[in-house]
């Protein structure tokens, strides 16, 4: 779902839509307020870090969470990560198998992160992250699930995008919020704010005056593959949270984009959708390309036509993490 306009608009200022919304956004805002109070649920035997997030949508948690199994994985943990599977059929739990599962079975996310640690998707995260203890975890990692009360959380962070921000401040269907900002913060040990220098400026300006725990910073760069991206004629399709911030990244690798197609987060790729961009590409003498998180979804006649940009998540200072993982009595080997 495309994001209104009027959630993007800085806080303070809120258009008119927003106020007329607002009294179903406090009605979101408490039920989901209630939801959480139910209780902490399940208290697994190992560390629990969730990535999580106040916005709806894509933010950057899937490649925060890499970065950390990376980086768990570094130290000589082993690291597993439980996921809802959004848009995928199975409802678990059960372990995701790259060369089994699709998209449609497991969802795009779950899919990417498999490549990077043992995953497992379940609707019921307290039975996945019970699962992944039994299957050896040390350390379990949550994509997303910071509003859901279903397990106790050792460590939350909450991910933003620095350029969106926290939008107008409204929650859903106001604004682009789970709960309010200061609520939703309460509950975090972290908040890791991701953008370039000049969006992290906006974001300070807007957002570092509510926020009480400490900041980290990071950007999505994209993976050295030896590819060179420079005058490439491009036709680039995207179904994430911002497919703008994509389009860009192909722009400043020199790539010459002669079109954008802006789809859906997790938009299924059917095959008439990417015949249509298969016909658009070829009268446009383009190379195809999308992201690492669409890639998954590909039809497989599509998969050695299209290119991927892959992107990880570099953070400025990785010393708050591994305070906070120290916290958790989580060191190197």
């Amino acid at each position: 779902m495309k994001a209104p306009d009027f959630w993007k608009n800085p806080a303070g200022r809120p258009g008119w839509q927003a106020f007329m919304l607002a009294p179903i956004g406090h009605l979101y805002a408490w039920a989901t307020a209630f939801r959480i109070a139910k209780g902490d649920g399940y208290r697994a035997k190992v560390p629990v870090i969730c990535v999580g997030n106040l916005n709806a949508g894509g933010t950057g948690k899937t490649p925060t969470v890499i970065a950390l199994a990376e980086k768990l994985i570094q130290m000589g943990l082993s690291p597993h990560v439980v996921s809802r599977g959004y848009g995928g059929r199975l409802k678990g739990p059960v372990q995701v198998d790259e060369r089994g599962h699709s998209a449609k079975d497991v969802g795009d996310e779950p899919l990417l992160l498999a490549a990077f640690a043992p995953t497992w998707v379940s609707r019921d995260r307290a039975e996945g992250v019970r699962m992944a203890e039994e299957s050896g975890a040390d350390v379990i990692l949550m994509d997303d699930g910071f509003q859901n009360p279903g397990v106790a959380k050792d460590l939350s962070i909450v991910v933003v995008d620095a350029a969106a921000g926290f939008g107008n401040g409204r929650t859903i269907p106001a604004g682009p919020l789970r709960e309010p900002v200061e609520t939703g913060l309460r509950r975090a040990d972290l908040v890791l704010s991701i953008g370039t220098d000049r969006a992290q400026q906006v974001f300070d300006e807007s957002w570092t005056s509510a926020i009480r725990c400490p900041v980290l910073r990071g950007e999505l760069k994209p993976l050295p593959t030896g590819m060179d991206w420079e005058g490439l004629d491009v036709l680039a399709f995207a179904g994430i949270g911002d497919p703008s911030r994509f389009f860009s990244t192909l722009r400043n690798l020199g790539a010459n984009l002669l079109r954008s197609e802006a789809l859906d987060d997790h938009q299924p790729l059917t095959d008439a959708l990417m015949k249509r961009l298969a016909i658009d590409a070829t009268a446009l003498r383009a190379q195809l390309v999308t992201t690492e998180k669409d890639a998954v979804r590909l039809p497989e006649p599509y998969r050695a036509q299209v290119l991927t940009v892959p992107v990880r998540l570099e953070l400025r200072d990785w010393t708050e993490i591994e305070r906070s993982l120290e916290g958790l009595g989580l060191s190197p080997s």
